[in-house]
């Protein structure tokens, strides 16, 4: 556990030097500033680059290995996930037959054709239909 422990230190140092690396030129004042990127500029980035994702994979592995260790120790638990309840079915309103249908829709469709037979004329309530109204204008 200590070896682990001392490697994920050791990969995370390793991470800060290779940002360092990648930053120094900037940093010191090597690197002209608005000038293309000079040979040891370029050396040191990429250098610094590389270290730092090394470093990055060796801390991910160390800590990584050091959570197992704790899962086999029993020192964590590890939680298993649910699984998502399935969503209950909609009730399903019963079927209207044809039937049943027509005779409820019966109503509506006498009032739209004595609507549309009594275009001209006003309405009950006073005021003329819309078509009346357009052709009026």
């Amino acid at each position: 556990m200590i070896r682990k422990f001392v490697g994920a230190v050791a990969a995370t140092l390793a991470v800060l030097a290779g940002l360092w690396l990648m930053i120094a030129p900037f940093a010191l004042g090597s690197q002209p500033e608005d000038a293309d990127w000079t040979n040891t500029t370029q050396s040191e980035f990429f250098t610094g680059l590389g270290v730092a994702v090394v470093g990055l994979i060796g801390a991910i592995c160390f800590v990584l290995a050091i959570h197992e260790e704790l899962v086999v120790r029993g020192l964590v638990a590890v939680r298993q996930r649910q699984p998502e309840p399935e969503p209950e079915p909609v009730p399903v309103a019963p079927q209207a037959s044809s039937a049943e249908l027509a005779s409820l829709l019966a109503p509506l469709v006498e009032a739209l054709r004595e609507d549309m037979n009594n275009s001209g004329e006003h309405r009950r309530n006073g005021k003329a239909s819309l078509v009346g109204v357009e052709d009026n204008r």
